[in-house]
């Protein structure tokens, strides 16, 4: 054997030895447990059991808080914080174009709000000039609400808008003389100490049963001339809104609030 072959040979028994010299002696380290379907089971704390609310009744959760329950508008004052001046009549409340928007007493952050509404079957005009009105989230944004039945409008203003922001992804309405339904789940936005903000708030809308805004960003105030506007904010109210235009009023019933 050549001093080269050697060499080699010796080199490799070395570092065999000392591999095997370094198992000998390696800690040995607990292994983690098997998984078991129970270590990722837990039962408390359980949730919060309510009690649904009934649709053939119009009755709220358990843990809502009713704001208008076909009676009387104690829960609303105007916007100068008078009393509210709309009409209650028969289980329902319409919107009295004279006495001007109405507003919850309560102010809230996010919640889950349900509304009914119901366009009179006497209803006139076209395009935005036919049963306007609009629920605005904290005082401060706008979710359109407008016959749009067989009515064209601008897409950001139709029913079911952003107002002047995000358009409906469809149009669920249902004819004159029948209620419309909206569940509306809002996250309310969080600001930065320079009144930026550091989160805009978002909107679920569901009308007649249907999405028509999946967690849809606002993008700051919803404006009737002009771009969003940024104004930092803390709870504010539910605003209904009495629109000038000259079409019949429209109705409203069955409004209820969870906070979230």
């Amino acid at each position: 054997m050549n001093t080269k072959k050697l060499f080699t040979a010796v080199l490799s028994l070395t570092t065999a030895c000392t591999i095997c010299a370094q198992e000998a002696t390696r800690k040995e380290y607990p292994q983690p447990e098997k998984m078991g379907p129970k270590m990722t089971e837990f039962w408390t704390p359980q949730p919060k059991v309510i009690t649904p609310g009934n649709s053939q009744t119009n009755s709220a959760p358990s843990d809502a808080i009713v704001l208008f329950d076909g009676k009387d508008l104690s829960a609303w004052t105007n916007t100068k914080g008078e009393a509210a001046g709309w009409d209650v009549k028969d289980g329902i409340v319409t919107v009295n174009k004279k006495k001007g928007d109405i507003q919850t007493k309560e102010k809230f952050g996010s919640f889950q709000l349900h509304l009914e509404w119901l366009n009179p079957t006497n209803m006139t005009g076209s395009s935005q000039a036919r049963g306007n009105s609009g629920v605005f989230l904290q005082g401060m944004y706008e979710i359109q609400i407008l016959d749009t039945y067989q009515n064209e409008t601008y897409i950001h203003g139709a029913t079911g808008s952003v107002y002047k922001q995000t358009a409906p992804l469809v149009n669920p309405m249902r004819p004159l003389g029948e209620w419309n339904v909206y569940d509306i789940i809002y996250t309310a936005p969080v600001f930065k100490e320079d009144g930026s903000y550091l989160y805009r708030p978002r909107v679920t809308v569901i009308l007649n049963g249907v999405v028509i805004q999946n967690n849809t960003e606002i993008f700051g105030t919803t404006e009737y001339i002009g771009l969003p506007k940024t104004k930092a904010h803390g709870d504010g109210p539910i605003r209904l809104q009495s629109h000038g235009d000259p079409s019949p009023s429209i109705s409203f019933r069955n409004i209820w609030i969870r906070r979230l």
